[in-house]
């Protein structure tokens, strides 16, 4: 089945004073997309309001995430094809992983440098981008057990306790991916990309850079073995965040980012 791709620009989940630059690295994306099989889904200028939370922007985040999961309905009404969400922010994965999750026993593939799984009361930020992962397991959308995260290199005390009390399983490297989805018991994927889950020295742009992360073809080989485990419901890409300034060179990630939507929207075996 063909991908579909819903470009969502969306930077009010970030706490970084680099945020605005996730609009660019959205854009920036779907310059190389298809026409006939990309759609954008609006996101505000405004940044929003907590609405009495210490979620930051949570209006606008909630917005966006309803806009998203009308784009969704709409690629498996009318459309058809794998949703290939394009962010933005880490808080573009809600409403895919929600979406396929009514219809099929998913397992989400997490890769990142942070788990994402601060609370709104352990997050130091307000950021919803390092809360979504939680979210989706407190709001009952999925059970610890069914995520595998893999390529983080940077957690809170409150984010390990979580991951271990939840039963999220939790890779140190870039092996046993397919025994540890299999383990899930799931019969679809959901695989989400933060592109900070790359070193700094493969990819300039991340929204966040972490040291020690892995290769390109590391990354590549990973998103392969997990599509040959389980048949993927849909996937989401974050956290391009490039230099905005005139004449910015952002070839190399966007030839990186290419690469990785290539091995996402490459017809299953």
């Amino acid at each position: 089945m063909s991908a579909r791709f819903l470009v969502v620009p969306q930077w009010q989940g970030s706490g970084s004073s680099r945020a605005m630059r996730l609009v660019t690295g959205a854009e920036a994306i779907r310059g190389d997309l298809p026409a006939s099989a990309t759609a954008t889904v609006e996101v505000p200028l405004e940044a929003g309001d907590a609405e009495g939370t210490r979620i930051r922007r949570l209006s606008t985040i909630r917005l966006v995430r309803e806009r998203l999961t009308a784009a969704l309905a709409e690629v498996a009404n009318e459309r058809g094809g794998t949703p290939i969400v394009i962010g933005g922010d880490c808080g573009v994965a809600y409403a895919p992983v929600e979406h396929a999750a009514q219809t099929r026993r998913v397992a989400v593939l997490w890769l990142d440098a942070h788990p994402d799984a601060e609370s709104a009361e352990s997050s130091t930020s307000g950021a919803y981008t390092g809360m979504v992962l939680r979210h989706l397991v407190d709001d009952g959308v999925l059970h610890g057990s069914s995520i595998v995260l893999a390529g983080v290199r940077d957690a809170s005390p409150a984010e390990d306790a979580f991951l271990a009390e939840a039963g999220v399983a939790v890779l140190a490297g870039t092996g046993g991916i397919a025994e540890a989805l299999a383990a899930t018991n799931a019969d679809a994927l959901h695989l989400h990309v933060d592109l900070d889950v790359l070193d700094p020295g493969a990819f300039d742009g991340a929204h966040s850079t972490v040291p020690f992360g892995w290769t390109v073809e590391q990354l590549l080989a990973v998103v392969r073995e997990a599509r040959a485990a389980l048949p993927m419901a849909s996937a989401s890409i974050a956290g391009f965040a490039p230099d905005d300034a005139p004449g910015a060179d952002h070839s190399g990630d966007l030839a990186t980012i290419l690469r990785l939507i290539g091995a996402l929207a490459k017809p299953a075996a």
